[in-house]
């Protein structure tokens, strides 16, 4: 799938895509189905919520699960992003979010370029994110809200939040969020919320400022992202764990349209466990 020049020049302007039943429903039920399988491993790659038993965040299913090995491959998710970036890709980080029906807690306003640049080290904001919602995504529960046109300011100053949930992010003051609300339109549009049913996707913009409310509701909203980055602009330093920030550069090769309801061979390196060179850290900086 490849954009449309008005579709480029959209999201050079709003600094994200988003494309409503993107996926079939065979499609997402098959992805939709490993999901509890997934948050029943007891390792450390399963963040769960701060005071709940429930996962926050599953990190490199597409390392030893099928399923998403082939979504991590999928041209309708990979195509875009080499469209606007130009450039070959390869998965600097691949998620899979449980915004749990009445558990999900909130992620703060955040950009995350400036949490790739602060920790990993990544030379420039030449990398993108894609969300693809498994749940249907309405206003109750929980859903990504974006800053139109805030990734136009580049990485903002930010502070490293260790306390507000259980994952750690760099997050942005409130004084900043209402001055970007302010220059995208206020209350007339200066913040949108992306909404539909599972199968829809959006594509955004690492510099674009987001965040999402807790989940109040009793639905669930389990969506899968996958942080897409050019290969020249590979991060420099693993000071984070390679199950969070990963080190295999190697260009992304599509598998074909129809991989998520056929059979294809996927390489699973991580089938049998994640490897001990995995957990192992270093603020040296890479050579490039």
């Amino acid at each position: 799938m490849n954009l449309t020049k008005k579709q480029i020049k959209q999201f050079h302007k709003e600094g994200y895509l988003f494309f409503p039943s993107l996926f079939s429903q065979e499609e997402i039920k098959n992805l939709s189905s490993e999901v509890p399988k997934i948050y029943d491993i007891r390792e450390e790659y399963n963040f769960r919520e701060k005071d709940s038993d429930l996962v926050r965040t599953n990190f490199a299913a597409h390392l030893y699960n099928t399923s998403f090995a082939k979504l991590a491959r999928h041209p309708r998710m990979i195509k875009p992003v080499e469209d606007l970036l130009q450039e070959k890709l390869y998965m600097h980080q691949f998620k899979i979010n449980g915004k749990m029906a009445f558990e999900g807690d909130v992620w703060q306003w955040h950009q995350d370029y400036g949490t790739w640049l602060n920790d990993d080290l990544m030379p420039s904001s030449r990398a993108m994110n894609i969300a693809i919602f498994l749940d249907e995504v309405t206003e109750f529960n929980g859903p990504l809200i974006f800053i139109p046109g805030s990734h136009k300011k580049g990485v903002v100053q930010a502070n490293h939040d260790l306390t507000t949930t259980s994952y750690p992010l760099w997050t942005i003051n409130n004084n900043l969020i209402s001055e970007l609300v302010d220059r995208a339109g206020g209350r007339e549009g200066g913040i949108v919320s992306p909404k539909g049913k599972a199968g829809s996707m959006i594509l955004f913009d690492s510099c674009l400022v987001h965040a999402s409310s807790n989940n109040l509701s009793p639905f669930n909203r389990v969506s899968v992202y996958l942080s897409l980055c050019a290969v020249s602009n590979h991060i420099r330093r693993f000071k984070r764990k390679e199950y969070i920030a990963h080190r295999d550069f190697t260009p992304i090769e599509c598998l074909p349209d129809d991989c998520l309801v056929k059979d294809y061979k996927v390489n699973l390196p991580w089938k049998d466990g994640v490897p001990e060179s995995a957990y192992q850290t270093s603020l040296k900086e890479i050579i490039k």
